[in-house]
């Protein structure tokens, strides 16, 4: 009786009813009694330790720790939101929040750095500058703080003013920006327009799946559109590094590209409620013009569903390299004091049948370590026309790009933020630069690079000299590295000769990221869009191409 009493107390404070705990199986009933018995052990430990233990504790601290360990059991997108997360929560959720427009870096020094500015925002207005020094936010000093604290200082409600202190990264000087809060908005579509010299194929990047952003989608279509030279021929869309959001805009997107009343994708949950067919539901924007969509590693979730579904309905063709494969259903679930948990509930399939989840999160390695699925646990499911596609993997593209990855050298030049650094001096001492499209870093202005970070003593170390090093650590601990000692130098040697070829080996790779660094600095994010889409990266020029001069391989392709 008295844990019969135990058990209701613990339901009724999960919100669960006894006349629902009625219906339950034993096996469910046990587990509620493991919930109730766990709570108390939690909730006493907690007392004791509040009362005895030498030192103050941090209640809310400790919980959080505790809660977040219990989910690490789970998978990764199954998450505790505290009430001073909520609003971070709700600008990733909604695209907006109440701020001034910047984000900020932290450079070796400990200084804060604003690292870019959002075109025509409050800080823009304010005249800030990317590479400006923060000292301080309305009286509090920001240098050694980390980049969310900072980033709590700037935020706020629209309207709300706030008290900045600079300084100038060249001049030094310090000076004060007082700065209006605003509704900042981060959009959908930061970039779309044409990709093709005759202005036929329109190209629409999309970078998050935010509420509305199909009719904002729509809306560019339409504008490309009317402006096309003799009419739109083909579109891309673009959803490399787009790590998802709402599922209801996936649909609203895919609906634009196929007929009113196909499913598009279905969710299954342990909750039969839960589960859903989500299907067209409005007039399509345009069915038959050639589409191709471009993902990469980094596309998931949503972005899967809209390339998913489309190379299930053999409506477009996709370009790059296998998607993130995230096929995993989550909602929000109010938990008390403004705190919320982002839990999964159901999967996410495809019309195919297939499911695009890479992960097993519900079979474990001994280690705690989550595989992928194998292939040979693969199925084989068919689109409409009868191509062979795979679940547990992500989304293979049908015509595979592999992604370019930076040089060792790129990597640390941009890492140590060299190239921020060597674009801030150049930003001021050249007013004008030639349009976003048109602008290149030229030879001479990479000579002055090379000249700048010899000044600096810029070093790097590459993997063979890691190599190298380690085994000369390795000698020198067993006593033998004098054996060795010639030959160690005769490839040191060699490595240093090789490292001076690097800047010549890069030299492309290298003026394109300073390229678009500098163009960032005069015409802000869409700007530097624009100059990279022109240096045409490998997946959109075969995007181009097959919507242009090969529409015989894109058929093809759609016909296998």
């Amino acid at each position: 009786m008295y844990w019969s009493r135990k058990i209701a107390l613990s339901l009724s404070l999960c919100g669960f009813s006894m006349g629902a705990f009625a219906q339950f199986n034993n096996d469910e009933a046990d587990k509620f009694f493991e919930i109730s018995k766990n709570l108390e052990i939690y909730t006493n430990v907690l007392k004791e330790l509040n009362t005895f233990y030498v030192d103050p504790i941090n209640p809310g601290k400790m919980t959080k720790t505790g809660l977040d360990a219990m989910l690490n059991e789970l998978d990764p997108y199954t998450n505790f939101i505290t009430e001073a997360e909520a609003e971070e929560f709700e600008m990733q959720f909604n695209g907006k929040y109440g701020g001034v427009g910047t984000t900020v870096k932290i450079d070796s020094t400990e200084n804060i750095i604003v690292e870019a500015i959002r075109q025509g925002s409050p800080i823009d207005k304010a005249g800030v500058k990317p590479g400006d020094i923060i000292i301080s936010i309305d009286g509090n000093a920001v240098k050694g703080k980390k980049d969310e604290e900072v980033g709590l200082l700037l935020k706020g409600a629209p309207g709300t003013k706030l008290t900045m202190v600079l300084q100038n990264p060249v001049t030094k000087k310090q000076f004060t920006k007082e700065v209006t809060r605003e509704e900042i908005t981060i959009p959908a579509i930061p970039y779309y327009g044409f990709v093709d010299k005759d202005k036929q194929i329109g190209y629409v990047l999309l970078s998050q799946f935010t509420p509305n952003c199909g009719r904002e989608v729509r809306n560019a279509l339409d504008t490309l559109k009317a402006q096309a030279n003799g009419g739109l021929k083909g579109i891309v869309l673009d959803l490399r590094g787009n790590p998802g959001g709402l599922v209801t805009e996936a649909v609203n997107i895919c609906n634009l590209f196929v007929e009113k009343g196909k499913m598009i994708v279905s969710t299954k949950a342990k909750h039969q409620e839960w589960s859903k067919e989500y299907s067209a539901s409005n007039e399509p924007w345009d069915v038959s013009i050639p589409l191709a969509v471009l993902i990469n590693g980094n596309s998931a979730s949503a972005s899967e569903i809209v390339s998913g579904a489309l190379q299930d309905l053999d409506r477009a063709v996709i370009i790059g390299s296998k998607s993130f494969g995230k096929g995993l259903v989550q909602v929000v679930r109010p938990v008390g004091y403004n705190s919320r948990l982002k839990v999964t509930t159901a999967k996410y399939y495809i019309p195919s049948g297939r499911c695009i989840q890479a992960l097993d999160y519900t079979h474990r390695n001994e280690d705690g370590t989550v595989a992928a699925v194998p292939d040979s646990l693969k199925k084989a499911f068919k689109t409409n026309l009868g191509r062979v596609v795979y679940d547990g993997g992500g989304i293979e593209p049908d015509v595979k790009i592999e992604s370019e990855y930076y040089s060792i050298l790129s990597a640390q030049l941009m890492k140590d933020d060299y190239i921020f650094n060597y674009v801030t001096d150049y930003y001021y001492s050249h007013p004008t630069i030639a349009p976003a499209k048109e602008y290149r870093f030229s030879d001479a202005d990479y000579t002055d690079f090379q000249s700048w970070l010899v000044k600096r003593k810029f070093k790097y170390e590459t993997r063979n000299e890691y190599i190298l090093s380690a085994m000369k650590k390795n000698a020198e601990e067993e006593k033998n590295f004098d054996g060795i000692k010639n030959e160690y130098n005769t490839l040191l040697a060699k490595i240093e000769a090789e490292k001076k070829q690097d800047f010549i080996k890069n030299k492309s790779e290298l003026q394109e990221l300073l390229s678009s660094e500098v163009v960032s600095r005069y015409y802000y994010q869409k700007g530097q869009i624009e100059n990279q889409l022109n240096n045409y990266n490998a997946a959109l020029k075969k995007a181009v191409e097959l919507l242009t001069t090969n529409t015989a391989e894109y058929k093809k392709v759609l016909k296998k």
